[in-house]
């Protein structure tokens, strides 16, 4: 049965986002915000919205129950939990399905095997996924000093229920893992309230791949092609692109078969990204993790594929299934993303809140922008600092690279400072155009010539 009305559990652009593709399916949309977002674009979309409790997210979309009850008490008979906040939470999940309402994701148990990083690795080999060489539980610093020595230096120490970089540390020597084992597990207990932690061979010149899937839950898995994620700071995504023009065909064929094998295995349900560590001097692709949602940087799969994505999620959940076959999805063009944050550069990329007092977005042909802002738009002190996803389409990297300069040199934001004019360094940067990069070389090179430049 098909979805009726869909409670919008998040905010910003994944929030007007997800409201657009529910319309577009007839489907009503109820949305719960904070009192800070009472305001926002999405709000005045939808067609109802709820307030969940003041601008702090613990006590507005972190609140599990609370806003499952908000979903209960608005007839909703499914619930989409966008990206962050919820959206990987098992218990989240397996709360939405004891109260009737369709949780628009994975399995509970996917999510949380998943989520698990040692676990998801056992999965990955079980279907004969390539891996890092790596360990499983480390049980202390001695412990890895002993595996570091048997990988072979450098390593890198991992929380095996972390994500978004934090309690991971990249050791060049047997000191520097001892070391590195007590400060990674210390900051993955903070974060995660789980101090375990694995390790794999650090690969100094790699390249992120992910590759874009969509599974029916039955086992019929589709893939949407591949993305580059290699513009990185701190192991945070700046630029995505699709497809990855520095693989060749035979290890992209490869990549794709390895992560739809994965997700068939376990008969995974709803959209999700198998990510890989594409090792460009070995010539060899490793499996790293499953986010088990759908991720910020979907729009550039979109585009290469001209399939709604998020539409896709909304049929599978309303027991649809998927609505084509793997060679239905035709792979088109190159698509690139910018992710634009209210952050200022100067100051270490602190986040900055505060009311944008400009807001002129770029258009032409091939130009997307995923945003909830405006002119006179608050960006509240309480979330991410992403306010915007640039989005161009391209008949090859070369084009999409030109649109993409063309388009950040006309967008103007004025109010907050924003990193668009990193943005326009990096695409204009000789090593970027030539596509060679890696995933520290927005760091080691890009920032640090910069701040040479400045001294």
């Amino acid at each position: 049965m098909a979805i009726g009305r869909l409670f919008i559990a998040n905010r910003g652009e994944i929030a007007l986002r997800v409201a657009r593709a529910a319309q577009a399916l007839n489907i009503e949309t109820v949305l719960g915000v904070s009192e800070a977002d009472r305001e926002s674009a999405a709000a005045r979309l939808v067609d109802r919205v709820v307030v969940l409790g003041p601008g702090p997210a613990a006590r507005s979309y972190l609140d599990a129950r609370l806003v499952v009850q908000a979903a209960k008490a608005t007839g909703c008979d499914a619930l989409h939990p966008g990206y962050g906040f919820l959206s990987e939470r098992a218990m989240f999940a397996q709360l939405c399905e004891e109260h009737g309402i369709i949780f628009v994701g994975p399995q509970p148990n996917i999510i949380d095997a998943l989520g698990d990083k040692l676990r998801a690795r056992e999965m990955a080999a079980a279907a004969g996924v390539p891996l890092v060489p790596g360990s499983g539980e480390i049980a202390s610093a001695a412990d890895a000093r002993r595996v570091a020595d048997e990988i072979g230096y450098p390593v890198l120490l991992k929380a095996a229920a972390g994500g978004g970089g934090r309690g991971m540390i990249i050791a060049n020597t047997p000191e520097e893992v001892e070391a590195g084992y007590n400060r990674a597990s210390a900051e993955a207990l903070a974060a995660f309230n789980d101090g375990t932690l694995f390790m794999e061979r650090f690969v100094p010149e790699a390249r992120h791949v992910e590759v874009q899937l969509i599974g029916d839950g039955q086992g019929k898995v589709l893939h949407f092609g591949e993305r580059d994620c290699s513009v990185q700071r701190r192991y945070q995504k700046l630029i995505e692109e699709a497809p990855s023009v520095a693989m060749p065909d035979t290890l992209r064929a490869e990549l794709h078969k390895a992560a739809v094998d994965l997700a068939a295995s376990v008969n995974y349900r709803n959209a999700g990204t198998v990510e890989f560590l594409y090792d460009v001097l070995r010539q060899e692709v490793y499996f790293i993790e499953v986010n088990a949602r759908i991720q910020v940087e979907h729009p550039v799969s979109e585009m290469i594929s001209g399939v709604d994505l998020v539409q896709q999620q909304l049929r599978v959940a309303g027991g649809q299934g998927l609505s084509m076959a793997q060679d239905d999805v035709a792979l088109s063009g190159h698509a690139i993303e910018c992710r634009i944050n209210a952050e200022d550069s100067a100051r270490g990329f602190v986040p900055v809140p505060g009311t944008i007092a400009r807001w002129q977005a770029p258009e032409g042909e091939g130009i997307r922008l995923d945003s909830h802002m405006g002119s006179g738009a608050v960006i509240p002190p309480f979330y991410d600092s992403m306010i915007g996803k640039l989005i161009v389409h391209g008949q090859d990297r070369a084009q999409a690279v030109s649109r993409l300069t063309d388009a950040l040199d006309s967008f103007t934001v004025e109010g907050v400072p924003t990193t668009i004019d990193l943005h326009r360094q990096i695409v204009r940067h000789p090593e970027f155009i030539a596509n060679r990069f890696h995933t520290r070389w927005l760091e080691q090179v890009m920032l640090a010539e910069s701040a040479i430049a400045a001294e």
